[in-house]
């Protein structure tokens, strides 16, 4: 009884409100909701602004080498004291040779430390040691 009695009053509310009963009078001046845009003094309905999307950024007759040979190096470390995280990571790429580290420390002060390689014949081999950091 009470599920009926909650929904019966749920609908009422919304029916209210879609009427204009709650927000009717804080209603932009001059605005029809029925047509979604503002409409002037003549009543001629202004339609909102349509933009053409922007042209690409790149030109159309341009050739991308998508098969470049990837070579990249990267590092980055996190020490902080306050919240105990720290570890670090560096990983350096050259063709289809990935080589890498990172660290962490554990909270009990031990610190895992992963080292790995990546190519195509031998595939993904991570070698995992953790350290007691006294």
């Amino acid at each position: 009884m009470q599920v009926y009695l909650i929904t019966a009053a749920a609908i009422l509310v919304v029916v209210h409100v879609v009427q204009g009963g709650i927000y009717g009078e804080y209603e932009a001046e001059g605005y029809e909701p029925g047509l979604g845009a503002y409409a002037s003094a003549g009543n001629e309905v202004i339609a909102p602004i349509h933009h053409e999307p922007a042209a690409p950024a790149y030109a159309a007759d341009q050739v991308y080498d998508y098969y470049a040979h990837p070579k990249y190096h990267y590092d980055y470390a996190v020490h902080d004291l306050h919240t105990h995280d720290i570890k670090s990571q560096w990983e350096t790429r050259d063709g289809d040779r990935v080589k890498g580290e990172y660290t962490v420390t554990e909270p009990d002060g031990t610190k895992r430390i992963v080292s790995y390689t990546a190519d195509n014949h031998n595939g993904f081999n991570a070698v995992v040691k953790n350290v007691k950091d006294y």
